[in-house]
């Protein structure tokens, strides 16, 4: 009997030794933790400092034109400071209202789609019939009349391509002449007492044209004359 109390009274000493070690433990700890809060700088709270008044009143102008939502509005303008406008009673600022509905309508590819698709639905106006016209020349007029010669010319123009004493000679005259591819005839003349056969070409009514066929005689190598013949 004596025995099981003793071990008792032992059981529950050991129980007390043991819960005021843990609660002088706990409040160890305790201790601990404030001594480190209290010596760990808290924000927006300056321990041992000292601020002065120019460093109070620099900060409040600082924070006055302060904007918040600086970094999200990026390179826009900033908004007017309501405290330094001239303006002191002015309504709110508008805002951009965005894309009008113009430029959504136009920007609408669907939209755009489906009318193009009515449209090509849609039946084509009809194209009125033009009846075609026939231009009439108009009448050319008359060349007018030239004018007569008011004198006629009062000689007549042979070429002769030469004169010789033998027919044979002035017939190989002629047949050159003819290689030529120009006509002339022979014609027969009393002259000093004999006969004399000349190769002329012609007759021409204008002296020019004479002259003409005696340039191209002459280019052919036969000596050819201009002869003039009273009318």
């Amino acid at each position: 009997m004596n025995s099981l109390q003793l071990k008792a009274r032992a059981q529950l000493g050991g129980t007390l030794a043991g819960l005021v070690i843990g609660i002088l433990i706990g409040l160890a700890a305790a201790l601990a933790v404030a001594v480190y809060v209290s010596n760990v700088p808290v924000p927006f709270v300056d321990r041992g400092v000292t601020r002065k008044p120019g460093q109070d009143a620099a900060e409040a102008e600082h924070n006055k034109g302060w904007n918040p939502n600086a970094g999200l509005v990026g390179s826009q303008e900033p908004l007017p400071d309501p405290t330094t406008s001239g303006q002191a009673g002015a309504g709110p600022t508008l805002l951009d209202p965005g894309p009008s509905e113009e430029g959504a309508a136009a920007s609408d590819p669907l939209g755009d789609l489906v009318r193009s698709k009515l449209d090509d639905d849609a039946p084509a106006a009809p194209v009125p019939v033009v009846p075609d016209v026939v231009a009439v020349p108009a009448p050319v007029p008359a060349p007018a009349a030239a004018p007569a010669t008011t004198q006629a010319q009062p000689f007549t123009f042979f070429v002769q391509a030469g004169a010789f004493s033998s027919a044979d000679d002035a017939n190989a005259q002629r047949a050159k002449v003819a290689l030529m591819g120009m006509a002339s005839q022979v014609t027969e003349r009393e002259q000093s007492g004999r006969t004399v056969y000349r190769v002329r070409l012609g007759p021409f009514n204008q002296r020019p044209m004479a002259e003409a066929t005696r340039d191209q005689l002459m280019k052919g190598g036969i000596d050819a004359a201009l002869v003039r013949v009273e009318r």
